[in-house]
């Protein structure tokens, strides 16, 4: 959306996500593959520019969602990368899969052999990787199902197994006993197949130490400048800025209501400005009468968002700034570099990750890579 028309600007800085992506790879070490999870649209950013950013700080392994995902990354990369399908192919897409040249993620029984029928009927040996379920009960061959897929004769004939793989529940409290658990699991199911690279790690797990890195690790939120280690200093740099334009202020007085439902009485003479930011552009409404918004010339204030959120605006009460001019197009932040994106999603009840992937289509995007040849480019 062009920038006069916009509500709200949304900044994405690439060469920060490029710094995140090697800050983890050399976390890891030379003997370790760094993936990047680009799944959802690569987290809501453009994946057709988040990829190529990630290509050039050296990322060659991607994993998405689903196969319409990596479809549409697939031109943007080389034949030396790449792109795992983390959801499988569903029934009626193997073919499909196949010949957009992406390995899917074998999640089932099922799966498996459906990936293993269209290896017969094209002769061909065909890549994949294996999810184990090692205790977070959602994607993976069970215990029993490793047990039935031995049972077999050439259990995975016409496969060319590239990974087996899990994914840990509770990465994000280091001391939570299901990582061990979980750990634990892996490498008793894991050595019961063919050996092949191994993968338990995503963002959180990454720093875990190196026990849980193995071959591959996937960081997917970390590299977005979500903090992958809650509870002490985020180890990322930001990659999100998004900032809301004001379209009027308006004095009030003591006992006047401001928004839907009369959600919010001031108590005091104040000062209020109306921003074109609501949640019809993702920005949650549960976060009305919680969160904050920043002038950032006055970095230092905080400033209430107050009332309830509508579809296309919110109030925010700027009383604190005094006489300080706020001309109408003025951008004040919701996130930014004094309100980090997990500050804001906490205040809607809820994660980064959530937070970040709902930002909608209304926002002028500004894309900032002084990395790529274009520099800087909107």
């Amino acid at each position: 959306m062009p920038a006069a028309s916009a509500g709200g600007i949304l900044t994405i800085d690439l060469a920060a996500l490029a710094d995140n992506y090697r800050l983890l790879r050399d976390r890891v070490g030379p003997g370790v593959t760094c993936a990047a999870a680009v799944k959802a649209n690569a987290y809501g950013l453009d994946a057709a520019r988040v990829v190529p950013a990630l290509h050039r700080a050296g990322c060659r392994t991607f994993f998405v969602a689903h196969l319409a995902e990596g479809a549409a990354i697939r031109p943007l990369l080389g034949p030396d990368c790449t792109i795992f399908v983390l959801n499988g192919a569903m029934p009626g897409t193997e073919a499909a899969l196949h010949a957009a040249g992406l390995v899917p993620v074998l999640n089932s029984l099922e799966q498996i052999a459906r990936w293993r029928a269209l290896a017969h009927q094209t002769d061909a040996s065909l890549p994949a990787a294996l999810q184990l379920d090692s205790g977070m009960s959602r994607f993976g061959l069970s215990e029993d199902d490793v047990n039935t897929l031995l049972a077999e004769n050439a259990p995975l004939a016409g496969l060319a197994p590239t990974l087996v793989m899990s994914h840990l529940a509770c990465a994000d409290e280091p001391a939570h006993p299901a990582n061990h658990a979980q750990h634990t699991a892996f490498q008793r199911l894991r050595a019961r197949l063919p050996a092949m690279p191994a993968s338990l790690a995503a963002s959180s797990g990454l720093f875990l130490g190196p026990d849980w890195h193995f071959d591959m690790v996937r960081p997917g939120a970390a590299l977005y400048g979500i903090n992958p280690t809650p509870g002490q200093p985020n180890p990322m740099r930001p990659v999100v800025r998004l900032q809301a334009r004001l379209i009027q202020t308006r004095q009030i007085g003591p006992g006047t209501a401001v928004g839907y439902g009369a959600g919010f009485i001031a108590g005091r003479p104040s000062r209020i400005a109306t921003l074109a930011v609501g949640y019809g552009d993702g920005f949650p409404r549960a976060i009305g009468g919680r969160g904050h918004a920043i002038l950032p010339a006055r970095p230092d204030i905080m400033l209430p968002i107050v009332g309830r959120i509508s579809m296309d605006c919110l109030a925010v009460d700027v009383t604190a700034l005094g006489s300080t001019p706020l001309a109408a197009g003025t951008a004040l932040d919701l996130i930014g570099p004094h309100h980090p994106l997990e500050e804001a999603a906490a205040a809607a009840g809820t994660i980064g990750y959530e937070l970040l992937t709902g930002l909608g289509a209304r926002y002028h995007r500004l894309y900032r890579d002084d990395t790529s040849p274009q520099g800087e480019n909107a």
